[in-house]
């Protein structure tokens, strides 16, 4: 079995000196693997050569199996993955284009009462209409800041989320209908938001957020807004988006109260992990499916995410930079909280 192990080694590395290709490198190993697995056929038990290369053909066998499914299992990945890469290609090919330049007449009726509003004016549409806005998560946060984000005329608007609609979910996430039980949300969402404004550029993102996507997707991206329920998913929107100098509205929820706030430690406002440097322990940041969660406050606190992202692209206004905005649903009341950053701040206490 060394002894085989050892010629697989000066295979592989010679053909590394003669700079071949990985694949052409692995039909060498597979040569040799057939030459060996030949002898363990061929020779009678005892032979020198075949206790060399490990006296069993059970043993090469098994291992060819393996190898076999590990290959399968990786084509299979593969196709699934091109699949859903050129499905979301075509949908954004298919994606209405977004007018440039002047307003067109339908433009300037559909947002005629944003342009009467001495804050935003002719200006501010346009920039709204420039903007890419990112949305992670198309939840109960989520389905409201994508509608009104794309009312609102917001040119282009990124979705991300892994998972499907549920019957669960139509309590609250209002972008969604009892007839998309089943469709990931990002598509469910892009319909809806078709509907609505069919000359907004809908990039939906089927899957599931990571480290590895995150710093690429934020890049292309003016503005994050960060509808999820889970401390380790913020920590890692937080941490991608002060890498990629984008801020972020943080909106969270549970049961009667939610909260508001802009993370933007290059704006001078603190990040994420200023305010919360550790996750909270078990059982005091439970879910909305653990805790509940009344049907309309999602809707609330979405809006006001919308709302913030409207005045952060266009300047109206004073935004939630460096202040959180609490509201408590069930005795009708709001406060507010200063946010500081901390200088010694793991995540942005260098910039």
């Amino acid at each position: 079995m060394l002894f085989v192990i050892v010629m697989a080694g000066v295979l592989w590395g010679i053909g590394h000196l003669m700079k071949a290709p990985v694949q052409a490198r692995l039909y060498m190993l597979g040569l040799l693997y057939i030459a060996v697995l030949g002898v363990q056929i061929a020779l009678p038990e005892g032979a020198p050569l075949r206790e060399a290369t490990g006296g069993s053909p059970a043993l090469w066998l098994l291992l060819g199996a393996f190898v076999l499914l590990a290959l399968g299992y990786r084509a299979v990945l593969t196709r699934l993955r091109g699949r859903a890469e050129a499905q979301e290609a075509m949908r954004e090919a298919a994606a209405p284009a977004v007018p440039k330049g002047p307003f067109t007449d339908e433009e300037l009726e559909r947002y005629a009462r944003h342009i009467t509003l001495p804050e935003i004016g002719g200006g501010g549409q346009r920039a709204l209409k420039e903007a890419k806005v990112l949305v992670v998560g198309a939840g109960g946060l989520g389905s409201p800041a994508l509608l009104y984000l794309a009312a609102a005329g917001v040119g282009r608007i990124g979705v991300i989320d892994a998972d499907v609609v549920s019957l669960s979910n139509l309590q609250r996430q209002v972008i969604h209908t009892d007839a998309g039980q089943g469709m990931p949300k990002v598509f469910s969402a892009q319909q809806a938001i078709a509907a609505l404004n069919p000359r907004i550029d809908v990039r939906p993102y089927n899957r599931m957020l990571t480290p590895e996507i995150a710093a690429e997707l934020f890049a292309e991206h003016d503005l994050i807004l960060d509808g999820t329920d889970a401390f380790a998913t913020r920590a890692m929107v937080n941490a991608a988006a002060v890498a990629a100098g984008r801020p972020v509205l943080a909106g969270a929820i549970s049961a009667w109260e939610g909260q508001v706030t802009l993370y933007d430690p290059a704006g001078g406002a603190p990040c994420m992990a200023c305010i919360f440097p550790e996750a909270p322990a078990p059982g005091l940041a439970a879910t909305c499916a653990e805790t509940g969660v009344i049907g309309a406050l999602p809707g609330v606190v979405g809006s006001m995410m919308a709302l913030e992202a409207v005045k952060e692209v266009t300047g109206a206004g004073q935004g939630l930079r460096g202040r959180m905005l609490i509201y408590d649903a069930l005795h009708g009341e709001a406060r507010e909280i200063r946010l500081k950053r901390r200088a010694d701040c793991a995540v942005c206490g260098g910039d």
